[in-house]
């Protein structure tokens, strides 16, 4: 089904955008200035083996170090489905798979004319709506469905892989950040473990544990709306770097200077994922959300879990 009626514009990709003037208000400035970066922590619990993971936890963080990065400006919130959206209404860009399956690519025209059969065969099939839909009327049934098409509006865009959230950014006149960035963001200029600070909290990032991401249920309902979780705020003032979704960042996946670890994926031009996700489910531990954590993935991938932010020139 489309997700739209309107005859798109071709696809215009604007450079990114250099030193265009002070932060807007869903931006903030990041500072010229050293942080600390990576980590020298190690796996002292054995949770390497007690979860069965493949590869080593932290050593791909070594050595922590510091780095001096000029200014940049960050988006201060995660991007969201309807921006998303209007992204791939303007450039012909193809939805995300999750769209068809969850019934948010279908324009609202579409659901106005659609037979109430169909309307009620889709609202449980696709828009996984929990009610009775043979117990309602057209009306009834069309505020529903426009109310969860309102909701999953505000969600933070996920199932995106790292070409198309590059070039959103760059439709937008900014870019991915770098991770060196992104982690400076996350971090501060000390370090900071998390966001907020040295120590792990159950309840200040969207983990997961309080909305679904560990109960089977569909993806979205364990995403919420950029900044829905206040405490989740870095020393500088971004939002949601500890959770909600995982984060695309610009840099292929390599080894800092001076590590000891050699990863057979440094050689697989994976790109970098940063931040945790409240989609882990009972893979959602402390250490998952940490600001060194260096997650990577292939760049054709998509997840339901993974989203994006932009940069640009400070």
């Amino acid at each position: 089904m489309p997700a739209n009626m309107l005859i798109p514009e071709p696809l215009r990709l604007a450079p990114p955008t250099d030193k265009a003037g002070s932060p807007g208000e869903r931006e903030i400035l990041i500072p010229a200035g050293s942080f600390i970066r990576g980590s020298n922590k190690i796996d002292e619990e054995g949770l390497q083996e007690r979860y069965g993971f493949v590869t080593p936890l932290f050593v791909n963080e070594h050595p922590e170090h510091t780095l001096i990065l000029p200014a940049f400006i960050i988006d201060k919130y995660e991007v969201t489905n309807a921006e998303y959206k209007t992204f791939v209404i303007h450039t012909r860009r193809p939805e995300p798979q999750a769209w068809i399956q969850n019934g948010y690519n279908v324009h609202e025209n579409k659901l106005r004319g659609a037979h109430i059969d169909n309307l009620r065969w889709i609202s449980s099939d696709y828009f996984n709506l929990d009610i009775n839909p043979t117990a309602l009327d057209k009306p009834q049934l069309l505020s529903a469905l426009f109310a969860k098409q309102a909701q999953r509006d505000s969600l933070a865009a996920t199932a995106v892989n790292w070409f198309d959230a590059n070039d959103y950014c760059r439709w937008a006149g900014k870019r991915l950040p770098s991770e060196a960035e992104w982690e400076k963001a996350a971090r501060g200029p000390d370090g900071n473990e998390y966001p907020w600070g040295a120590e792990w909290s159950q309840g200040l990032a969207n983990s997961g544990e309080n909305t679904g991401g560990d109960s089977g249920q569909e993806d979205d309902e364990s995403i919420m709306p950029p900044g829905s979780f206040p405490k989740d705020l870095s020393y500088y003032g971004v939002f949601d770097l500890g959770g909600n979704v995982s984060e695309w960042v610009a840099d292929v996946y390599q080894p800092y200077d001076g590590s000891g670890f050699d990863d057979p994926n440094y050689a697989k031009q994976h790109r970098m994922v940063k931040g945790g996700g409240a989609g882990m489910g009972h893979y959602g531990l402390s250490t998952f959300f940490r600001g060194a954590r260096r997650a990577h993935t292939a760049a054709e991938s998509a997840s339901t879990d993974v989203g994006f932010r932009c940069a640009r020139d400070g």
